[in-house]
C-alpha cells in the first residue's frame, strides 16, 4: 500500500527531525563534558529521547504503513505533531548553533 502525501510529509518531517538533531546531541554532549550541569544534562537526555523517537517513527512509518495508511484522520493528526516537533527543534537548533 502506497502512503499518501500527509504521512509521506510526516516522515520527511521526522528525517529532518533526525538530522536536526544530531548536530544538537553533539553540542550538548561535548557541553555536558566541559560544565556537567544538570540543565546540560536535561537537554542532552532531551535531544537523545527526541532523536530516537522520530528515528523510530521513520521506522515505524516504514514497516507499518498499513496502521497510518488507513485513516486520513490518523495521517493529519501525525503530521500536526510532526510539525510541531519540527518548529521547536527548529528554535533549539537557531538558538543552540548560533
Amino acid at each position: 500500500m502506497a502512503m499518501g502525501p500527509l504521512i509521506t510529509a510526516a516522515v520527511v518531517l521526522a528525517g529532518i527531525n533526525v538530522v536536526l538533531l544530531l548536530p544538537l546531541v553533539g553540542v550538548w554532549a561535548r557541553n555536558y563534558a566541559t560544565f556537567r550541569t544538570g540543565l546540560v544534562a536535561g537537554l542532552l537526555a532531551f535531544a537523545v529521547a527526541m532523536l530516537a523517537e522520530n528515528a523510530m517513527a521513520v521506522y515505524f512509518f516504514f514497516s507499518m504503513q498499513s496502521f497510518y495508511a488507513g485513516d486520513p484522520h490518523v495521517q493529519e493528526a501525525v503530521l500536526v505533531l510532526r510539525s510541531l516537533q519540527f518548529v521547536a527543534i527548529v528554535g533549539l537548533s537557531y538558538t543552540t548553533l548560533r
